[in-house]
């Protein structure tokens, strides 16, 4: 699964993957694709570059990449403070209420309420990028668009690609006219944030807008098939993150998650502004109809929301509460049906994108390829 943009980085097969998990992305990377670690969670540049150092040990000197969240333009003398203060008692009354019905213990005095929206701001964001370009990452990607001009330019001058997500063709071009190397364009279909225009009209529409920059096929993909068809469609490669969480090198730390996951079909998720405040696809819980519910207030728009629940969701998330328990995934989640390995994954597309060329191949007069 070679392309132009695979061979200009040095990896066997076209795949990106997206994941939270050192472990995930370094075995990314092994089995020939380019790990991409996220770097949301990390608030503190220490603990980036303890993992940095991880994977650069673990990587057998493949190459890997690194996934931020940086907004192009800059809100100055803004705090965490400042955005808490904005947040409607209302709301905070809502979240209570909603915990106390489903019987949600309090986290114990003192204990850290985990994630919080600090890593979606932009000077975490440049502190995350003042350790990773100590490292020899091939990849910078942005989850909210193009990047700021001098971090696009900083990126460069380190010999370091520069990737935007794009949810239509519109935001594609205007990436392009940003100076990024590579577009992708991430389908309704996909987890997280997302726009509202399916891989199978976007993959096209992203390729002949951008034309002649790389784009990378997002959203849905979770087969050799898939891949095989991205491909055709004029992309240089997939972008899958989905796919990875039920891996056995991923650290849910929930094994009822995990469950959750295994057992989800493709319609158990939904776009929801539950989680950031921006529409988010998720697995449907009754957390997210909670706030999908016209009675109910709402959620807040973006940061106000993720600052609201985070620490609901940590009280969720560690005392398991299944019928609130979630997570962003995409609608593949109806093929996530067994915990495998990173190899075992990738042996699966690989063997799914052979059977795929050789079935166009026979349509096409030209007998089987293998």
């Amino acid at each position: 699964m070679q392309t132009e943009l695979s061979r200009r980085l040095g990896v066997e097969h076209a795949i990106f993957g997206f994941t939270p998990f050192p472990a995930v992305a370094a075995a990314i990377s092994r089995a020939g694709g380019l790990g991409v670690l996220g770097a949301v969670r990390y608030t503190a540049p220490d603990d980036l570059a303890r993992d940095l150092d991880w994977m650069q040990e673990h990587v057998d000197g493949m190459p890997y990449g690194l996934d931020v969240v940086m907004p192009a333009k800059k809100v100055e003398g803004v705090t965490e403070a400042d955005v808490e203060a904005m947040i409607p008692e209302g709301h905070r009354q809502f979240v209570k209420d909603t915990l106390a019905k489903h019987g949600v213990p309090e986290l114990a005095e003192g204990e850290e309420s985990g994630w919080r929206i600090t890593g979606w701001m932009e000077q975490v964001a440049r502190d995350q990028l003042d350790v990773a370009f100590d490292y020899p990452i091939k990849l910078l990607a942005n989850a909210l668009g193009s990047p700021p001009a001098d971090v696009i330019e900083r990126a460069h001058a380190h010999g370091v690609l520069v990737a935007a997500l794009a949810g239509s063709a519109r935001h594609a071009r205007k990436h392009a006219d940003a100076g990024i190397d590579i577009v992708v364009a991430q389908g309704y279909e996909a987890g997280g944030h997302t726009g509202e225009i399916a891989s199978m009209v976007l993959t096209p529409e992203a390729v002949e807008a951008v034309a002649p920059l790389p784009v990378l096929a997002a959203g849905g993909i979770g087969s050799g098939e898939q891949i095989a068809a991205a491909l055709a469609l004029g992309a240089q490669g997939v972008w899958l993150g989905s796919l990875w969480l039920t891996t056995t090198e991923a650290d849910l730390h929930s094994p009822a998650l995990t469950r959750k996951l295994l057992a989800a079909g493709s319609g158990d998720t939904v776009r929801s502004r539950a989680l950031t405040g921006k529409p988010a696809r998720q697995l449907r819980t009754e957390w997210t109809d909670a706030w999908d519910d016209p009675q109910g207030p709402g959620p807040l728009p973006m940061p106000l929301q993720g600052l609201l629940v985070a620490e609901a969701v940590s009280r969720i998330q560690k005392y398991e509460v299944r019928n609130l328990l979630g997570t962003p995934v995409g609608q593949i989640v109806g093929r996530m049906n067994s915990e495998r390995g990173v190899q075992a994954v990738f042996d699966d597309l690989t063997r799914g994108f052979e059977r795929a060329v050789d079935r166009i191949n026979r349509i096409a007069g030209r007998g089987s390829q293998s």
